[in-house]
């Protein structure tokens, strides 16, 4: 990337920021939000943003259900991307621990709410058939659910 370019990105990155400074994820899903997961500042997201805008990516990933990205718009704040992340890579495994009404899952979920372990088990234990209705759930609609029944 050339310099002139680096500094524009930088500048309106920096513009972006300040407009607003409370975002957990300003730059949306995609494969650079992806690379960038966990780092903040001003570089990283402008990295992110500019690797989903070069590459397509993100539009890419928003019509396909990859990279992160949700087709129906439904996974929009920190929290739930993060619940949404854990789930998509151990939904067997919650679905065991939320028939038992205890397990693993169940306790980082209760640390990714900031939530007491106990309530998220028994929570989750009591609403099974609405967290899995059916054998085909998708991480997506277990995000949902799970999260509105740790909400209400």
């Amino acid at each position: 990337m050339n310099k002139k370019l680096w500094i524009a990105a930088a500048v309106f990155g920096a513009a972006l920021a300040s407009t607003n400074a409370n975002a957990y994820d300003s730059t949306g899903c995609g494969l650079g939000s992806m690379a960038w997961r966990g780092q903040s500042g001003i570089v990283p997201q402008v990295l992110a943003v500019t690797t989903n805008e070069t590459f397509g990516n993100q539009t890419f990933g928003i019509t396909s259900g990859t990279s992160g990205c949700d087709p129906n718009g439904r996974i929009t704040g920190g929290t739930q991307k993060m619940i949404l992340s854990f789930l998509q890579n151990n939904m067997e495994q919650f679905a065991i621990d939320v028939a038992a009404g205890e397990g693993e899952t169940l306790t980082t979920l209760a640390g990714i709410l900031n939530m007491d372990e106990k309530f998220v088990a028994k929570r989750a234990y009591q609403n099974f058939a609405l967290l899995f209705p059916n054998e085909n759930v998708d991480a997506v609609d277990v995000t949902m659910t799970f999260y509105e029944i740790m909400k209400a």
